[in-house]
């Protein structure tokens, strides 16, 4: 279902009016941020997963790109995803805000001002429902992940998301559903939109934060790990380690928790979707549906 209302600057329009201008310096440098949140129906009503944590990413990779005078707050941001919740009557969405440069073209930023957009819309599992339980097929890219003095790797740039695209459409057109990039060091990085985990032998290893983007989902099932008594630890991991794993695992907001059964055609463990990663998933889907240890701190309710 498509939104009826997207929050623009301060207002509520007509998802048809939610426009930008075809000359808007985003459009054509990629100098926008963005995060994605989602929200997920509860008992006590729809709930954001950790929208706080979410918005003060997305002021950070404001920051980061070195926009001036971001106007909105996390206080301010925070009460319009609820609006644009309740405006449009949804109960569980995907949320999406986009900090955008308005001005003449060129690419001197502080020519531009910033604006801000929210949408939201109803979305399921972005790898798909049968991803969820069979797990899924991904390759070793042969593009590399954006070295950090290339560009601001901490940063939800949208410029920095060309790469992920082309991985990501490779992948598709080649058979797999996902795809494993490397650092410009040879070690396992990300993939397109989601962190990475591997199991071996009692423990989970995932790549250190240097390489990667502090993600939230990330975050959270480290936590879940702990409560289950399972060390996370954050090391280098090379493709080949991969191959080996008892369990290899993704997360991401979009593509929550979801298991990996192979990468570059060899099975990965028993082939399936494995004991930790099951667990981890399950604890999971408690938590975001207010069903959970952390529920409370972690869910932020539409008022």
């Amino acid at each position: 279902m498509i939104s009826e209302y997207v929050w623009m600057d301060g207002e509520l329009v007509p998802f048809e009016k939610a426009t930008v201008h075809f000359i808007t310096p985003t459009l054509h440098y990629g100098m926008g941020v963005f995060e994605g949140i989602r929200c997920y129906s509860t008992a006590h009503g729809p709930a954001v997963f950790r929208l706080r944590e979410h918005l003060v990413r997305f002021l950070e990779s404001i920051h980061i790109l070195g926009v001036r005078d971001f106007p909105y707050s996390v206080d301010e941001m925070r009460r319009a995803v609820h609006d644009v919740i309740r405006a449009n009557n949804f109960n569980e969405c995907y949320i999406r805000p986009l900090m955008f440069l308005q001005g003449p073209m060129g690419l001197n930023m502080d020519a531009s001002r910033s604006r801000l957009g929210i949408a939201a819309w109803e979305w399921g599992p972005y790898l798909g429902k049968e991803a969820g339980t069979t797990g899924i097929h991904m390759m070793v890219s042969s593009f590399t992940r954006l070295h950090p003095n290339i560009n601001m790797t901490k940063s939800k740039v949208a410029g920095n998301y060309v790469n992920s695209m082309l991985v990501k459409t490779l992948a598709l057109r080649s058979g797999y559903d996902e795809a494993v990039i490397l650092d410009p060091q040879g070690y396992v990085a990300e993939c397109t939109g989601e962190n990475l985990f591997m199991v071996r032998r009692g423990m989970i290893y995932t790549p250190p934060l240097a390489l990667v983007l502090e993600g939230i989902t990330r975050d959270a099932i480290a936590t879940l790990a702990g409560d289950m008594g399972i060390s996370v630890l954050e090391r280098g991991i090379t493709r080949d380690q991969l191959y080996i794993a008892d369990e290899v695992f993704i997360t991401g907001t979009a593509a929550e928790v979801v298991g990996v059964r192979m990468i570059d055609h060899r099975q990965v463990g028993s082939g399936g979707v494995g004991p930790v990663t099951r667990a981890l998933k399950e604890a999971f889907q408690a938590n975001i549906h207010g069903e959970g240890k952390h529920s409370e701190e972690w869910l932020d309710y539409v008022e």
